[in-house]
């Protein structure tokens, strides 16, 4: 059988970058959540993005926690969300004692619906906080999105997790809202292991953030403490790998726009469409996704057996969170009868879209869906 296609899965350097810093850090015993590697990686992530202030965590979980508490959301308030998302969109709202209330997509971009939101502010008034999400690096309608938070005077956190190298309008994701978030997991499209990132207009806010990420110890001869405070800050072994990562980001970014365009061209004409997006933006394309046609007579559950028969791993989209049963009872704004976002957990499949992948392999696929049709 053929070696095994995986969806998505880290990629080192060839130059070995990573280790250069990892054994850096081995050497001078930094192996704490402190160090040159930390302080670095943040560095060179302003340096990417172009502006604001970078603090380096233990997740892409933690900066959405962080920048909800930094927007002040506190038990009793109301957060919109993306619907159609990673559970991880929604939880620290959760966590924070918020209610949740759920948006829809619109189909040029899957992500939310700026007339869905603008209908949730009229349902249920001004929110503590609004989470538009960039599904699988495909920018959402980021000038009308802010422009609606602008008005009502909340905060946008951009949930950038998918999106790190996305652009819009000459401006990179998570550089948009008051936060951004980055994930840097072992499946995005650079990695630390584990490990995110929280994007900060303000220097103030970093360093509010930064505190509480360290337990929010206050600046005492002792350990004092005046407020509840979490072990968010990434370790420096950690930051070394992203060190090594960000120096090959932009050539991921370029692999995967290859594989995307790959599959576009490879599987025209089939009852399909990959993810669209907007003029103006430059998506990273994470991940290859497409939409099966309606009455197309394949399902997304057929192509992924399809797939995994030949030793190909595929995923269903994200299930929304308003048909997740830990959500059952929060809020949901759509515009008109049926929910896009349900169409499009219904219709939808990703793709592999490893940057390891050959366009031989990316064919391969392709050959096994065009077999279906």
């Amino acid at each position: 059988m053929s070696d095994r296609l995986l969806l998505a899965s880290p990629h080192m350097s060839d130059e070995g970058y990573e280790l250069e810093y990892i054994r850096d850090a081995f050497s001078k015993n930094w192996v704490a959540p402190l160090g040159e590697n930390v302080d670095e990686f943040e560095k060179a992530m302003r340096a990417y993005i172009g502006t604001g202030y970078p603090v380096a965590l233990s997740s892409g979980t933690a900066a959405l926690h962080l920048a909800m508490i930094l927007a002040g959301v506190r038990p009793g308030d109301t957060v919109f969300c993306q619907s159609l998302t990673f559970a991880a969109s929604a939880n620290p709202a959760a966590y924070l004692g918020a209610r949740l209330v759920f948006i829809d997509s619109e189909r040029e971009t899957w992500n939310m619906d700026p007339a869905a939101l603008r209908r949730a502010f009229d349902l249920y008034g001004t929110p503590r906080a609004v989470v538009a999400v960039h599904l699988y690096g495909n920018p959402a309608r980021l000038d009308e999105l802010t422009a609606i938070c602008r008005a009502y005077d909340v905060p946008l956190i951009e949930d950038a997790a998918e999106a790190l190298g996305s652009v819009y309008r000459g401006r990179k994701c998570g550089t948009f809202g008051t936060f951004g978030a980055l994930s840097f997991n072992g499946n995005k499209i650079i990695t630390t292991s584990g490990g995110g990132m929280l994007l900060c207009k303000d220097e103030n806010d970093a360093a509010r953030a930064l505190k509480l990420a360290t337990q929010a110890r206050e600046r005492a001869p002792w350990y004092q403490h005046e407020e509840i405070g979490y072990n968010y800050r990434l370790s420096n072994i950690c930051a070394g790998i992203g060190r090594g990562q960000m120096k090959v980001l932009p050539l991921r970014v370029r692999q995967k726009q290859a594989i995307f365009d790959r599959y576009c061209k490879a599987l025209r004409g089939l009852p399909l469409t990959m993810q669209p997006g907007l003029a103006g933006a430059e998506p990273n394309r994470w991940l290859s996704a497409l939409l099966l046609d309606e009455g197309c007579g394949v399902t997304p559950a057929d192509v992924l057996a399809r797939l995994s028969e030949a030793n190909i791993e595929g995923r269903h989209l994200w299930k929304p969170m308003n048909l997740q049963p830990v959500f059952a009872g929060n809020p949901f704004v759509k515009i008109g009868e049926a929910p896009v976002c349900d169409d499009l957990f219904a219709r939808g499949v990703c793709l592999p879209s490893d940057t390891k992948m050959t366009m031989d392999e990316v064919d391969r696929v392709s050959a096994v869906l065009r077999g279906m049709f």
